[in-house]
C-alpha cells in the first residue's frame, strides 16, 4: 500500500478539504505525508528596475509568509492526528509540474489533491491543475471532490 502521500494544498476550502481527507486516509493506513504548496514568481511589469526590484522582494516576502502560515497550519493539524509530515514550499510558474517534480524528489507513492470538478466549456476554457497532474504524473493520483 501507500507508504508516503504528496497533498498539495492552496488554501482553498476544496483543498483544505482535501487535506483532512488525505490525513484521514494515510492515518487509517499507516503512511507519511508531505504537504506542499506552491508559489507563484512576482508577476514582472514595465517600470523602473529600482521599483520592480522593491515590488519584487515584498511580493516574495508576502507569499512566502502566508505559504508558510498554510503548512504551519496542515503540519499542526497532522501532528494532532498522529500522522508523521512534512512540508514543502516549492516557486514555480507550473504548479501542476511543481506536485510533480515534489513528489518524485520525495519519495512519494500516491498524489492526493481536491478538484473542482468542472464540467464542460468552464473545463475547457479554465483547464485545471489537477487534470494536469492527472496527465503528466508517473505515480497514481486521488482526487477528492
Amino acid at each position: 500500500m501507500y507508504k508516503n502521500i504528496l497533498i498539495p494544498t492552496d488554501g482553498t476550502v476544496l483543498s483544505e478539504s482535501a487535506l483532512e481527507k488525505g490525513l484521514t486516509f494515510a492515518r487509517e493506513i499507516g503512511a507519511r505525508i508531505v504537504v506542499m504548496t506552491t508559489v507563484e514568481p512576482a508577476p514582472m511589469v514595465v517600470m523602473a528596475s529600482v521599483q520592480l526590484s522593491e515590488m519584487q522582494g515584498r511580493y516574495h516576502q508576502h507569499a512566502a509568509d502566508a505559504a508558510k502560515q498554510l503548512l504551519d497550519k496542515a503540519q499542526a493539524k497532522a501532528k494532532a492526528m498522529g500522522v508523521a509530515c512534512e512540508t514543502a514550499l516549492v516557486e514555480d510558474d507550473h504548479p501542476y509540474q511543481a506536485i510533480i517534480d515534489t513528489a518524485a524528489k520525495r519519495g512519494c507513492d500516491l498524489i492526493a489533491m481536491a478538484s473542482h470538478g468542472r464540467r464542460g466549456i468552464s473545463a475547457l476554457v479554465l483547464g485545471s491543475e489537477t487534470t494536469k497532474v492527472l496527465t503528466h504524473s508517473t505515480i497514481p493520483v486521488l482526487v477528492f471532490r
